[in-house]
């Protein structure tokens, strides 16, 4: 099974758009059409293969390692492409809050789930956050943005979001030369020293030049392990059976498709074409980035976190937009 990306618009733009194909080149949702596990089509019913079948998922990659750009996959919008988020108006870029450079993971989601915002999960005491589940691959290539990848669950960690549950479950791409030595979250701590330090600090701290106090944890920010992780991702998909099946509401949420045929809201090729055709082909890259220190302290009287932010070195992008070059994410130039 094999998927393509078509871009839209420019990049660092409010336009742009990543949208997605299935080996016919019809365009699918990577919300919806691509299914959740990886092996689906080559299933059978052995005890030893529905093991591996059910740790091995796809995952849609939406941020690359390294990068700033805050892109995700649009629920709210028709076929659900990538677009970059906004804030007030603003495109959103994550910060590099010392000593990381943007994301430190490739950072995306697993198709075909959804944290449900009107369940309260029982472990955190937080409704769903309204978006398919998150992942962080750990594993050693630098995905493209919109790359499809099948990847091994090895555990979870809970974010508390301005009070939403938004699970993080830490994967690596199954084709990583060391997928094979990795098989549970204790496998990370011992072969990857430091990295879920890392991914704990980066997650309590990627707000924080933004103005907004320190995130808060579930299990005092303690992972969970892979069958933990894997009963969690599983139960987002029932959740997301439920939405695309229309037994539960979806508000906002855009819930066309074009592969899902029991759903009421499968639409047929020439209307997802259409959807495509109406967002502008134009693409260009401009080049964003910025280096940041936080400084924190807690502030007795309140409880509140006072925030201190020095930026100590940034790079504008120029005047003039730049032709993409042949790589798509080039690094900083110093």
């Amino acid at each position: 099974m094999s998927f393509t990306t078509e871009e839209r618009g420019r990049p660092n733009t409010q336009d742009y758009r990543v949208f997605f194909k299935n080996a016919e080149g019809k365009y699918i949702s990577p919300f919806h059409d691509i299914p959740i596990y990886a092996n689906e089509a080559e299933k059978d019913n052995t005890p030893a293969f529905l093991i591996i079948f059910q740790n091995i998922f796809h995952a849609v990659v939406e941020v690359p390692r390294w990068t700033n750009a805050k892109m995700e996959i649009a629920t709210k919008d028709a076929l659900n492409p990538l677009k970059q988020d906004m804030k007030k108006g603003n495109l959103r870029y994550v910060a590099n809050v010392f000593p990381h450079k943007g994301y430190i993971w490739n950072y995306g989601a697993i198709p075909q789930t959804w944290e449900d915002p009107n369940h309260q999960d029982s472990d955190t005491g937080c409704c769903g956050d309204n978006d398919p589940i998150d992942i962080c691959d750990i594993g050693n290539k630098v995905c493209s943005r919109g790359e499809i990848i099948k990847v091994k669950v090895l555990g979870t960690l809970a974010l508390i979001d301005e009070g939403e549950t938004d699970w993080k479950v830490i994967v690596i791409n199954t084709e990583d030369p060391e997928a094979g030595d990795f098989n549970n979250i204790d496998d990370v701590r011992k072969l990857k020293p430091g990295y879920l330090e890392a991914t704990v600090d980066w997650f309590k701290r990627y707000k924080v030049p933004d103005g907004k106090p320190e995130n808060q944890f579930a299990f005092n920010g303690e992972f969970k392990d892979r069958d933990f992780a894997i009963e969690t991702v599983k139960s987002t998909h029932e959740f997301w059976k439920a939405l695309i099946s229309k037994k539960t509401g979806a508000g906002e949420l855009n819930c066309m498709n074009t592969n899902v045929l029991d759903s009421p809201f499968c639409c047929s090729a020439g209307d997802a074409d259409a959807v495509v055709e109406s967002v502008s082909l134009f693409s260009f890259y401009v080049h964003v980035n910025s280096l940041k220190f936080c400084n924190h302290e807690e502030n007795k009287d309140d409880n509140q976190i006072a925030l201190r932010q020095k930026q100590i070195f940034i790079m504008e992008a120029p005047e003039k937009i730049l032709k993409a070059s042949t790589d798509p994410h080039p690094g900083p130039v110093f």
